[in-house]
């Protein structure tokens, strides 16, 4: 990506996160792109581009580019995952939202472990496993499906089985059984919905999601729950702290 784009994207970024540009407005166009910052109108489209995929602006074919209406939400893994932010009695979600108008819809129930989360969690074949199924909607837009496997032995009979396990969340309950999360594991890919995928999730044909799989475990490895996550891609910006 040429140089000039990122500083072009940077730019309007500036002008988005400023409010000097609202959500609804129509971006600079590629014309005036070229006119202003005298770049070819490749380099115009490119920049527009970066916006698109950063979830910050939406394209209307036909009409332009324009600012998304929708703030994306900022996954910062390891602030949601802190001991910290649990332990303290607040949920993972309110990283993410912060006091955005946050609906839940929960399921909890049990069921046999699917082959591949059996594996995950070292169970037995047709080992029982407590499935807590949740659908997310922040400002009323969907934006995440999430279903959390937990070997059912272990929180049978706990609050975890309870819609709402109580301040801290689930990773709180489970510290007080002595199976505390210390470590974690995500894998990410993106692709394309299913039918059924973009009904649940409302999307826009043409939408990608992502599809996390996190794997919680104790200090002594063992893993204690298996979260499957689908995100609305033009919904989120992913954002990971790392150190050397």
């Amino acid at each position: 990506m040429p140089e000039t784009a990122r500083q072009i994207a940077d730019d309007l970024r500036a002008r988005i996160e400023s409010g000097d540009l609202q959500p609804g407005d129509r971006l600079p166009g590629e014309p005036s792109l070229v006119r202003t910052y005298g770049v070819a109108k490749m380099t115009a489209n490119q920049a527009l581009k970066i916006l698109v995929t950063e979830g910050l602006a939406y394209a209307r074919p036909g009409s332009g580019t324009y600012v998304r209406e929708f703030r994306p939400i900022r996954r910062v893994a390891n602030d949601r995952l802190s001991k910290s932010r649990w332990a303290s009695g607040h949920s993972i979600w309110a990283a993410d939202v912060d006091r955005r108008p946050l609906a839940t819809d929960v399921q909890v129930y049990e069921a046999e472990a699917p082959h591949q989360i059996g594996r995950l969690l070292g169970l037995e074949p047709g080992a029982p496993v407590l499935v807590r199924s949740r659908k997310y909607a922040v400002e009323d837009r969907p934006v995440q499906i999430a279903t959390s496997y937990l070997p059912a032995d272990l929180v049978r009979g706990t609050a975890i089985t309870e819609p709402n396990p109580g301040p801290g969340g689930i990773y709180a309950r489970l510290a007080e059984l002595g199976a505390e999360p210390v470590n974690f594991a995500e894998e990410l890919r993106a692709r394309m919905p299913s039918e059924e995928e973009r009904a649940a999730l409302n999307l826009a044909a043409g939408t990608p999601v992502l599809e996390i799989c996190r794997t919680a475990f104790t200090k002594d490895e063992r893993p204690v729950e298996v979260n499957q996550m689908l995100l609305d891609a033009g919904s989120y910006v992913l954002e990971y702290r790392l150190s050397s």
